[in-house]
């Protein structure tokens, strides 16, 4: 009896909601201010996580960044401050737990508390499973999911301690969709957003509703680090509009931003369409790029 009350309460529930979704699709959702938000964005010295510094520049945020590379962040640290943003960059590698918990205390203690946290950084190796080597292999783990792990926990007791903040997870269409020859990369992309779906409903379990998150999720990108991709059914993005599409995602405290948003429907699709059916559209939408096949990975 009691589970059938439970079903009857959650009806008004569902007509409500999908009207608030109709509503929203006429109606503006107002956009908040990061002006004067201490950003701290990993992986900032080139692609999107570059353009999305230039992005929360031109909005007078204080700008954190953070990348392995000395010579990209400088140049995105001088742009930066070229549109009117002040900015602190740090060399460090995302790969290393140490490194990073060590410029996280650098950052609390001479900048003050980060409030919007972008866990941007990311690498990719395009090859087969047995051509992957290991370390190419663990890499990808250490950047691409488990560097999310330290950052977070390194800025979130401030943000819990306040009820205020965002964490961005950078994650990829990749982290939904699986394709060949990037075994490790969709792997590492697939628990990218499972760490961001688990950490907002955690903070909405903690009662943490000022602590907003958001998960882009775009194809690929024009960033060089995938060889000569091709996509028979849609196009190439350019780190520009996707680092707008996240700013977009941010200022409107969305939850999940996919680039292009026709995404959307592939995720329905799984669900509902049959394996052939799948096969068949997948083979429609092929995805072409230079990857390493048929090599003996030395280990």
């Amino acid at each position: 009896m009691i589970p059938f009350l439970d079903l009857l309460l959650f009806l008004p529930t569902l007509i409500y909601s999908y009207l608030e979704a109709f509503v929203k699709l006429f109606v503006p959702v107002r956009r908040k201010s990061v002006s004067g938000e201490l950003v701290l964005i990993t992986g900032a010295g080139h692609g999107v996580g570059r353009a999305t510094a230039f992005e929360f520049a031109k909005r007078r945020s204080r700008l954190v960044l953070w990348d392995i590379n000395k010579h990209g962040i400088e140049e995105t640290a001088a742009e930066c401050e070229r549109l009117g943003a002040t900015v602190q960059a740090f060399v460090v590698d995302c790969s290393k737990r140490e490194e990073i918990y060590s410029a996280a205390e650098k950052v609390r203690k001479e900048i003050g508390d980060v409030t919007i946290l972008v866990n941007n950084a990311g690498v990719i190796t395009a090859a087969d499973l047995l051509s992957t080597q290991d370390h190419q292999i663990e890499r990808m783990f250490e950047v691409n999911i488990l560097a999310h792990f330290w950052t977070t926990r390194a800025f979130l007791p401030a943000m819990m301690n306040n009820n205020y903040g965002h964490i961005v997870t950078v994650a990829s269409a990749a982290g939904h969709f699986v394709i060949s020859y990037m075994v490790s990369y969709c792997s590492s992309k697939f628990a990218a957003v499972g760490f961001h779906k688990a950490l907002t409903e955690e903070l909405s379990t903690l009662g943490k509703d000022g602590i907003k998150t958001t998960c882009l999720c775009p194809v690929f990108i024009n960033t060089g680090f995938v060889k000569n991709p091709v996509a028979r059914l849609g196009r190439i993005l350019e780190t520009e509009e996707v680092a707008q599409a996240l700013m977009e995602g941010i200022l409107t405290n969305q939850n999940m931003v996919f680039v292009p948003s026709s995404q959307r429907f592939g995720l329905i699709f799984e669900r509902l369409f049959p394996e052939r059916a799948l096969n068949a559209l997948k083979k429609m939408t092929l995805v072409k790029f230079d990857a390493i096949v048929g090599q003996k990975s030395t280990q």
